[in-house]
């Protein structure tokens, strides 16, 4: 037996509630926006979905940071040209297509944090620890700016054997190892 859908239970054509983004940056709210999927779920007995309830969601966070990243790699510097008696932001290249209304833009090159430079506050990464093993933002490969690394071993003391005594301490051992460290060139 099919049965008609309710009309609430289509998703509504005018934006979901997230898609106002009153306090997110630009580019996030359209990232957000643009990403909306309908997803829906069917209800009744025996899944003969009698009901089925639809809804606008957001993918994985994972696919819009991708999203985001993607477009904040490919971003277009722009400047402010006049045009008649109005300036517009332009590409500073003018060989290069005009800016889409999905794509990043930006005024101001982003400081070099890999570089030290008191201006801005930035010590660098020189000498900085990294995580030969990590993929994330600790990584020697991120971290170091392709300058590279050196290793160095180190060796710490840690409490270890540790014994809890009846009533009320614990006795522990010192126990010494060596540790591969890395810092930046």
């Amino acid at each position: 037996m099919r049965y008609r859908l309710p009309p609430s239970a289509t998703p509504s054509p005018g934006p979901a509630p997230l898609a106002t983004c009153p306090a997110a940056p630009a580019a996030l709210c359209q990232a957000l926006r643009a990403s909306l999927e309908v997803k829906c779920k069917c209800h009744g007995v025996s899944g003969s979905c009698s009901i089925r309830t639809c809804w606008k969601g957001l993918p994985e966070l994972r696919d819009v940071a991708a999203d985001l990243k993607t477009r904040y790699l490919s971003a277009t510097k722009v400047v402010h040209r006049p045009m008649g008696t109005r300036k517009h932001l332009v590409p500073k290249d003018l060989d290069i297509r005009p800016v889409k209304d999905s794509e990043l833009v930006y005024l101001q090159s982003s400081p070099d944090f890999c570089m030290k430079n008191e201006k801005v506050g930035s010590h660098g990464t020189q000498d900085r620890q990294c995580n030969k093993t990590s993929n994330g933002s600790d990584s020697c490969d991120l971290m170091c700016c392709g300058r590279g690394y050196n290793p160095y071993t180190d060796r710490v003391v840690e409490r270890c054997h540790c014994k809890y005594h009846w009533c009320c301490y614990v006795t522990c051992r010192r126990c010494e190892r060596t540790v591969e460290r890395y810092v930046c060139k």
